[in-house]
Order: structure tokens, then sequence, then C-alpha cells
């Protein structure tokens, strides 16, 4: 058996090479008219864990030791810096340029915002502490930019060339750490204080919403669109620790 299997393969690579290496198909720009909305909330029943921040180094701009949420949650239960998207979609409305290039701010060691989407294309990096930071964007355990900032009001411009959830640390700063969710297509959010979400102009159909939040359990959930009808969706999000954290962080 595994010999047939082996010469079947052979064959298909001799004869049909591309049906070997076939890439995932690209995101397809169309006009949609007959879109739905997906409107939402990300909520949080259990207990707000945290994580002990130790700096140790710049305290004068950094801050002393302390305890920070791993999550944080504001009425309702309603989770803020979530991100919810729309996993694997083939095709749907263009994504827009945004008015001004994203940034990502060095403030009061720690990364403002600390949770963001922004279209694949470019960054700003900048520094508005009177400190150094290296600033290090990962996707997975590749590096995206590695970027030391000696000086206060350093801004510089960093591609994003490929969709995904960033990972930003800083290499002077130990602890700090922040999220960059790098989209090919609209259909994402993040979530405001209520964890209130909209996701419009969705073509119709059936769909995997997908909610992520860096200390919690990535949940996922079908979701059905009717053109020209809003789909009312909650996701409970399950299990925040801080070794969720640390796996996201590998």
């Amino acid at each position: 058996m595994l010999l047939a299997r082996n010469i079947t393969t052979l064959f298909l690579a001799v004869r049909f090479p591309a049906l070997l290496s076939l890439p995932a198909a690209a995101y397809e720009a169309v006009q949609v008219t007959e879109g739905g909305t997906i409107n939402g909330k990300v909520v949080y029943q259990g207990e707000v864990a945290t994580r002990k921040i130790v700096p140790t180094k710049d305290p004068e701009t950094c801050g002393g030791i302390r305890e920070e949420p791993l999550i944080v949650v504001g009425p309702g239960k309603g989770v803020q810096g979530a991100v919810v998207y729309l996993k694997d979609v083939q095709k749907g409305k263009g994504l827009a340029k945004p008015p001004k290039s994203p940034e990502i701010n060095n403030l009061n060691c720690q990364f403002d915002p600390h949770v963001q989407a922004a279209p694949v294309g470019s960054i700003v990096v900048v520094n508005s502490d009177p400190v150094m930071h290296n600033t290090h964007g990962f996707l997975g355990k590749q590096t995206v930019f590695n970027q030391a900032m000696p000086t206060k009001g350093m801004r510089i411009e960093k591609p994003i060339r490929k969709a995904g959830m960033m990972r930003i640390e800083c290499d002077v700063h130990g602890w700090m750490l922040g999220w960059v969710f790098a989209a090919e297509h609209p259909y994402h959010a993040v979530t405001g204080k209520d964890g209130a979400f909209s996701i419009p102009d969705v073509p119709p159909g059936s769909y995997t919403l997908v909610a992520w939040q860096e200390a919690a359990d990535v949940t996922e959930v079908p979701v059905t669109v009717k053109s020209k009808e809003a789909t009312q969706q909650t996701i409970e999000l399950k299990n925040v620790t801080e070794q969720n954290l640390e796996l996201k962080k590998k």
C-alpha cells in the first residue's frame, strides 16, 4: 500500500506538478450590495486574574511593581480589546485604505494601543518615552520588524506583508506586550469598553466567527448572514489564564 501511494505521488509530481503545490486562494475583492451585518458582544463571566509586572529598568518612566488584569471586563461582563473576525473568507468587500497609517506607540513602557487591527501594508512605530525602546514585531516565531527606538519622538514606518496576529515586544523592556491583527479583509473588529462589535457588509452565507483575546481560549462560533439583515451574536470567552497568555507568546 505504501509503495503504491509513493508511485502515485511520484506520477502526479511528474505529470501534474501544480496539483502538489497549489497556493491558498487569495482573498477576492468584489462589490457587495446585498450584504448583512453581524452585531454582537464578547463577554466573560469568570474571575479576572492578574499577572505581576516587574519593571527592571527606567522606573521613572516605566513605573514600579504592579498587578495588571489578564482581561479587561466592563459593563455587562463585556470584554474590551478582543479581536473578532470571520475565518477563511474567500471574497467580499475590498479592504479600504485607512486615512492615516496605523501607529503603535511606546508610551510609559507600554504599547498604545494594547490591541488593534490594521490592514496589511504598514504600521508606524512611535517612541513617546525619554528612554530607549527596541520594538520587535513577530508573526508566530518569524520576525516582521525589529526596530531600535533610542530617541523620544522617533517615528518609523515598517512594512506588514502577511496577514495574521502579530505579537509586539520590546527587547529592552521584557514585560512590554502588544498585539496587532494584520488583516487582509475588512470583516473584523476590536471590541470596545462594553464588549460590543459590529461587522457590516458581509456577503450572505455561512461563516465561522472567531473571538481572540490574549489570555483566553480562542472561541469559534458558526454564524449565518442573510441579505440586508442584522445578525446578533454573543460570544463567551473562557479559561483566562497566564498560561494561555504565555502560549500565545510562543
